[in-house]
Order: C-alpha cells, then sequence, then structure tokens
C-alpha cells in the first residue's frame, strides 16, 4: 500500500522550511494573476528560491495556473509558463483549458494536474483530462467517501482530496466587497488576502459567519466551518488515494505547522505500525487540532460522510 503524499499550501519561503520540518511532502504556490485562493503570493524569483529549497529536501513543488484566463492575460501565462519550465517545478495546476493549449504550443515538459474546483465528480472527467495530459485529478470538496473511492477504483491517474481547512464555496469575477461600500457611499480599499483575514458574511438565520475577501481574480466566499477528517482517514489511506491536501489559505502561520504536523503523524502511524497503531492516536490527535482551532472556525468532517441524494 502507497503512503500518500501530504499536500500543504504555505504563505512564504520561511514557511515552506518550517513545513518541511513538520513533515509536508509537496506544496502548492503561486501568484493571485494565475493562481486562486493561495495562502501566500509568490514571485517568480520566489519560486525558484523556494524550489531549490523544496527539491533540496526531495519534496515537489507545484505551481497553481488555475485562475480563469481571458485573451488579456494570455501573452503573460505563456512567458509565466516558460519561467516554470526554466525553473523545473513538479506540476502545474490548471483548471482552464487555455493552459492546455499553452502548454502544447511552448513545448512545455511540466506534468499537469486537473483542478476545476466543484466539478471534478466523476472518473469519467478524470480520465477524458487525463487522455489530454493531466496526470492528476483535484476532486471536488463536496464528495463522499463512496463517491471518492468509486472514482479512484476507475482510474489509473492520481487522485488529490483535501482532508483539511476551509473550502471555497462561491466565486465572482465581480468585485462584490468593492461594490458594496461604493453602493453604501463609503470608500474602502479591498486590501489583498492577508489584511483581510477579519472580513465575514454573517447569515443570522444560520448563525454561520462565512470569511471572505476580495483580490484581482473576483470575490472568494468560504465555508463557515473547516474540514478535519484527522480521525477519519482509514478508508481514503485503503482507497490508495495519492494525496491529502491540508488548505492553509486563511490560517495563521503556527497553526499550519502544527496541523501539519499532525497529520504526518497519522499517515506514518498507519503506514509504518499498522491500523491499530493509527486507531490508537487518532483521537488524540484531534484533540490537539481542537486545542488550536480557532474560535470563529468550527471543525467538521465537509462532505465525506454526507448521503448523497440523486
Amino acid at each position: 500500500m502507497k503512503k500518500p503524499e501530504l499536500l500543504l499550501t504555505p504563505q512564504s519561503v520561511e514557511h515552506i522550511a518550517a513545513l518541511l520540518d513538520a513533515g509536508a511532502d509537496a506544496f502548492v504556490i503561486g501568484e493571485q494573476k494565475f493562481g486562486l485562493r493561495l495562502a501566500g503570493e509568490f514571485t517568480v524569483a520566489e519560486v525558484e528560491q523556494a524550489t531549490k529549497l523544496i527539491h533540496a529536501a526531495g519534496k515537489k513543488v507545484y505551481v497553481a495556473v488555475n485562475a480563469l484566463f481571458h485573451n488579456d492575460r494570455l501573452d503573460a501565462l505563456d512567458e509565466y509558463l516558460a519561467e516554470m519550465q526554466r525553473i523545473g517545478v513538479d506540476a502545474l495546476i490548471f483548471g482552464d483549458p487555455a493552459v492546455i493549449v499553452a502548454v502544447r504550443e511552448l513545448g512545455i515538459t511540466i506534468p499537469l494536474h486537473w483542478n476545476p474546483e466543484t466539478t471534478a465528480t466523476n472518473y469519467f472527467q478524470v480520465n477524458y483530462w487525463g487522455e489530454r495530459g493531466s496526470k492528476r485529478a483535484v476532486l471536488a470538496r463536496e464528495l463522499s467517501v463512496d463517491e471518492v473511492i468509486e472514482i479512484k477504483e476507475n482510474t489509473e491517474h492520481e487522485i488529490e482530496v483535501q482532508v483539511h481547512g476551509m473550502t471555497c464555496m462561491f466565486q465572482s469575477k465581480r468585485s462584490l466587497l468593492g461594490n458594496y461600500f461604493l453602493y453604501r457611499d463609503e470608500a474602502m480599499e479591498v486590501e489583498n488576502r492577508k489584511e483581510n483575514k477579519n472580513m465575514f458574511l454573517h447569515d443570522k438565520e444560520r448563525k454561520n459567519k462565512y470569511p471572505i475577501y476580495e483580490d484581482m481574480n473576483g470575490t472568494h466566499i468560504f465555508s463557515p466551518n473547516d474540514m478535519c477528517i484527522i480521525e477519519e482517514l482509514n478508508e481514503l489511506f485503503e482507497a490508495g488515494i495519492d494525496s491529502l491536501k491540508i488548505d492553509g489559505v486563511l490560517q495563521e502561520f503556527d497553526y499550519v505547522v502544527k496541523v501539519t504536523s499532525l497529520y504526518r503523524q497519522a499517515i506514518d502511524a498507519y503506514f509504518e505500525k499498522g491500523e491499530d497503531a493509527y486507531d490508537d492516536i487518532k483521537s488524540e490527535l484531534f484533540e490537539q487540532v481542537e486545542a488550536i482551532q480557532p474560535a470563529l472556525r468550527p471543525l467538521d468532517t465537509g462532505f465525506i460522510y454526507k448521503e448523497t441524494v440523486y
């Protein structure tokens, strides 16, 4: 049985160093001009610096180019892809087919990971994009564990599943926050994600608070709870899921490092000592996550154990 990759979304090169020490196997980095909902902004120079650090540790670096590319961004995309080829990153994460076209035209040899966010929901899609060059599919967060397993059983391509962190519920290309404040006749410059950690939409009826921020890709609204399935990893392990992702967007530096170390313990216990060893410690690991969880971010298991209604 293959040990799954532990995939992280770091905030900075410094954060990568700390996460390597905590047990991360791979990283998603990039800049908002090309990638969606990244935990941190990495310039080309920082991508190169990070890649050298990650490769020196024997780990992998994936660059996000999963934004929607209108014609005005295509020339910049070509230049960016050429730089990623020069640097030698391990994969490109994409959703827009424009990336496949650009990769073919430029002769880019970097492997592709298909990530259409909410629409990767069945093995037909995974195989379709696999035939067109995608090595891995990043599954939608709204799938149950049974659906995840069914997809894995019916494809030869790598499968990535999120196991921890918030999930994006809604994205609009429009500047909804900016338009709202203009409507209120309030002048407000919408800052980047790092300064916007405390912006929420309040739903009084459901008693929920939804994190929200705006960047050059539009407006992003996130789930009111954080997913945490550190106690429920057995079935994903048994199914042979290739990559388990901890999404650290809008989380604190030290929190992501600690959570990474806890998932590292869970994975190593299962694959090095056996299922019983994992079962013995998983409740304690969850309690340690709970102890550091922000009060505004309740934990749940996401959709992984929700019943699908057709």
